[in-house]
């Protein structure tokens, strides 16, 4: 008896988890990533600190610190389910104001004068990669 593969549908008008949804959305790379980041304070949900746990619905409005800069969102629509980068962009809107020039030359020097890596050293430590993870803020 053959099972019938059941359509992915988006998730019912209930919301979902916030770090489901920071997650499927591409905003933190995994899951506990969006946890950890919730639990310390990361993440507004409608003006107020979120938990985790918290349900996200289409209208919400979501200010996230991402390493480098705050982040300003309003969800579109909701998923639990992973999607493809370019359907899980069209799940929230960005209405983060644009960097000025001045913000924008200085990220420019800060990446010129950061310590480059040899390209022939060869692949990175497991010591280098934790240390690069905890310079961008992961």
């Amino acid at each position: 008896m053959k099972r019938e593969k059941k359509p992915e549908v988006e998730a019912d008008a209930g919301g979902v988890r916030l770090d489901v949804f920071l997650d499927v959305a591409c905003i933190y790379p995994t899951r506990s990533q969006a946890k950890e980041a919730c639990e310390g304070g990361k993440v507004d949900l409608n003006g107020s600190s979120a938990k985790p746990h918290r349900t996200v619905k289409p209208g919400d409005s979501l200010q996230v610190t991402v390493p480098g800069r705050r982040r300003t969102l309003v969800v579109r629509s909701v998923t639990d389910r992973h999607v493809p980068k370019a359907e899980a962009r069209a799940l929230y809107e960005e209405t983060t104001p644009e960097l000025t020039p001045e913000q924008v030359e200085a990220r420019r020097l800060e990446r010129l004068l950061a310590p480059k890596r040899d390209a022939s050293a060869g692949k990175l430590s497991r010591r280098e990669r934790e240390d690069r993870g905890r310079l961008r803020g992961w």
